[in-house]
């Protein structure tokens, strides 16, 4: 059952971020991956609130891992900071670039996920 459930929140998780994605890059037009920074803050925070709320290993399992699995993305979050990085040869706005995706999703979704965490527990509570 539970690999049913994984499943079925990756179902609904994959898709989502793909269209998110596409969605805000659209309206940013800019080379900075902003799709992939919403969908990954976005699911940590979603994990933080299901962790939280101290919810069920059935609920665990459809929304912690299979839809925030789905829908957040560390080989496409680590792939966008290579390439942000290798612009021209020396160009410091690149690297820069590069440097504040890699620093500020990380620092975003550690934020997202203790806000999520703190909504959870209060609601739970």
């Amino acid at each position: 059952m539970t690999t049913l459930l994984v499943a079925l929140g990756a179902a609904v998780g994959a898709p989502l971020r793909y269209l998110t994605d596409r969605l805000v890059q659209a309206r940013h037009g800019t080379g900075f991956p902003w799709g992939t920074y919403v969908v990954n803050v976005t699911g940590s925070f979603v994990l933080g609130l299901v962790t939280g709320a101290a919810a069920s290993p059935d609920v665990v399992a459809l929304v912690g891992t299979g839809f925030c699995g789905a829908l957040t993305t560390y080989s496409t979050f680590s792939y966008e900071t290579v390439q942000l990085g290798s612009g021209q040869p020396g160009a410091r706005a690149s690297r820069l670039l590069a440097t504040l995706n890699a620093v500020g999703s990380v620092l975003a979704g550690l934020g997202a996920a203790g806000l999520g965490l703190t909504v959870g527990s209060a609601v739970a509570s």
